[in-house]
């Protein structure tokens, strides 16, 4: 079964200065963060704030890639944790053709926000992933900061190129 999710934000690690994307279901407040690149942070962040550089980043490149293919990218799905590592798929759609494309979780997402795909994660996936609950609680934001202080990038999954 599939997880819709979304994103709730993108931080810096406070211990590591490294950024977290943080991926919030859609039906409640359960958040879980993977740990990605400067870059594609980066890439994540600029679509989500609307920055249009002033040529195509690669995420741009791929969409116009795509769209000139009269290809569709149909959803974005994390599959699989292991060894602290997340993994995820670009499912397309070409000319009727269901294709599957490995990609790391972040790229995954940067394209997904550029082609306005959803992405979704598989349920034991998510059963696996440290999690945390971001309800409007006033001092859930606090309780957040001190939870991610104490935890280290082996508790989320890593970064691997």
């Amino acid at each position: 079964m599939l997880i819709q999710v979304k994103i709730k934000g993108v931080a810096l690690d406070p211990l590591t200065n490294v950024p977290i994307v943080l991926l919030k279901k859609m039906e409640d407040e359960q958040t879980f963060p993977i740990w990605i690149g400067f870059f594609e942070a980066n890439a994540i962040v600029a679509q989500i704030e609307n920055l249009v550089p002033p040529r195509p980043m690669t995420h741009d490149l791929i969409k116009d890639i795509l769209k000139n293919l009269e290809a569709k990218v149909n959803r974005v799905v994390i599959t699989d944790l292991r060894d602290n590592t997340f993994y995820a798929v670009i499912e397309i759609d070409h000319d009727g053709k269901a294709i599957s494309v490995d990609s790391r979780p972040s790229d995954a997402i940067a394209l997904a926000l550029r082609v306005d795909a959803p992405f979704f994660v598989e349920e034991e996936v998510f059963k696996k992933a440290k999690k945390i609950d971001l309800s409007q609680d006033a001092t859930q934001e606090h309780k957040w900061k001190q939870w991610l202080e104490k935890s280290s990038p082996e508790d989320f999954g890593k970064y691997e190129m």
